[in-house]
């Protein structure tokens, strides 16, 4: 972070947690998220396409976290790459996933979420997640931001880094296919999910479709039943495919409408990213058992001060099973109960909420039980009135580097895109003292 404050009379700022609990005003600007939105001619009609049919997309409001909340994430997500790159833990991981998983063409995964409540205990890591979402679309919302109060000036001032965002996005991509390919040329990009123009997401495929195009990379948006495999190549429209920027929530690849993906990933004859492996070793909630157990660390080899920060940072996590269903079932209101397999907070539930039908359904599934942490709240602005939302904040990181910090604010038991005054949130880091603020400190804070 080299940019440094252009103006070191900006007032000083007030804590992260005093803006977040009581600040409520309204920083997105829509005229700044229309011009980042439509950069481009190709794009235009996007920002009101949204508008439209994803009113609840994102949040009119930003959330602060503190320089100690950001390092304690770092610090997390750190210490999990080190357990991941444990023999022991992945011979343990990849025992219970499918061949699939076990294959290594080179690339490590794009876009890992890492997904964080803040709470009175420090930042607490309750999932992780392969193709997380969102990325770009929070680039593009963080640019289209403006102080509504004083006290938080310092937060919009323009940070390089920010500006260097896509070009950072880029780079991971061709990193992916440089572990893969060495230095063959990357002609072509396929963007692919099931029914692509009906996925929530969809304007952030058309943001992708573009940055690609900018590098001079062809992109195509594409649903997995366009692709065939023939001829040692996966092809679309008749043109050959060289990596595949994967979408899809089939993380294994077993549905039989991805038959012709899974060939050429099987074959090496695609890059896929993200991949089964990178699922594998990362996202399945059963992993969340392993980085939560101090001895099962041990065992496995893992460093002291990773399993001190990963003890601090990972809620206690155990496998639901029929011989613990009383104490479970006793437990229930401490605890969340998510799928081994799931995503996005399809069947997960709070403890609190569980009625005996849905108890029997958890028991029948595959689930893990997660020692509820708390999320954090910020006040915000809805129809007139204040409202306090929940708060999940997500690291978006590539080879253990954390890129981008994004919050998604909801009411209700679990994230979701429907609450009036949610959606995704820009998250900036408050300086780490007002004295280094004087001084005109690289703004750190701008995102990360």
């Amino acid at each position: 972070m080299n940019s440094q404050l252009p103006h070191a009379t900006l007032p000083l700022p007030v804590s992260a947690e005093s803006l977040n609990r009581g600040c409520a005003c309204r920083t997105l600007d829509p005229q700044r998220l229309r011009q980042q939105l439509e950069a481009e001619p190709s794009l235009a009609g996007l920002y009101d396409d949204i508008a439209a049919s994803r009113p609840t997309l994102f949040s009119a409001t930003t959330v602060f976290i503190s320089p100690q909340q950001y390092r304690a994430m770092a610090a997390i997500v750190s210490a999990v790459e080190t357990v991941v790159a444990l023999p022991a833990y992945q011979e343990a991981v990849l025992a219970r996933a499918p061949a699939i998983a076990r294959l290594h063409h080179g690339p490590r995964g794009v876009f890992m979420g890492f997904d964080f409540h803040l709470g009175a205990q420090g930042p607490q890591l309750i999932e992780i997640n392969t193709n997380a979402g969102g990325a770009l679309l929070n680039a593009v919302l963080a640019r289209a931001q403006a102080a509504c109060c004083r006290e938080m000036e310092w937060a919009f001032q323009p940070s390089a880094d920010l500006a260097r965002l896509e070009e950072t996005f880029l780079a991971m991509f061709r990193e992916e296919w440089r572990r893969q390919r060495g230095e063959a040329p990357l002609a072509r990009i396929a963007i692919v999910d099931d029914d692509p123009a009906g996925q929530y997401l969809y304007p952030e495929f058309k943001l992708f479709e573009r940055l690609f195009a900018r590098a001079g990379i062809t992109a195509v948006i594409a649903d997995p039943g366009d692709l065939a495999w023939r001829d040692g190549r996966l092809w679309h429209d008749g043109k050959a495919i060289d990596l595949i920027y994967n979408r899809l929530t089939d993380f294994y690849l077993d549905e039989a409408r991805h038959a012709q993906l899974r060939q050429a990933y099987e074959a090496g004859a695609v890059v896929l990213t993200p991949h089964p492996r990178a699922h594998a070793l990362y996202a399945d909630k059963r992993n969340l058992i392993l980085l939560s157990d101090a001895q099962a660390l041990a065992r496995m080899g893992a460093p002291s001060p990773a399993i001190e920060v990963l003890q601090a940072g990972v809620p206690r996590t155990e496998a639901v099973t029929l011989d613990d269903a009383e104490r479970l079932w006793a437990q229930r209101r401490g605890l969340f109960f998510k799928p081994a397999s799931g995503y996005g907070s399809k069947a997960a539930y709070r403890g609190d909420k569980l009625t005996r039908r849905v108890w029997q359904a958890i028991l029948a599934g595959d689930y893990v039980a997660q020692t509820i942490a708390p999320p954090s709240e910020r006040l915000t602005q809805v129809d007139g009135h204040t409202a306090d939302l929940k708060v999940d904040v997500r690291a978006y990181v590539y080879a253990g580097q954390v890129q981008l910090l994004a919050a998604r604010l909801y009411a209700g038991q679990t994230t979701n895109f429907r609450t009036p005054g949610g959606g995704f949130a820009p998250v900036f880091v408050a300086p780490e003292t007002p004295a280094k603020l004087s001084r005109g400190a690289s703004n750190v804070w701008n995102l990360w």
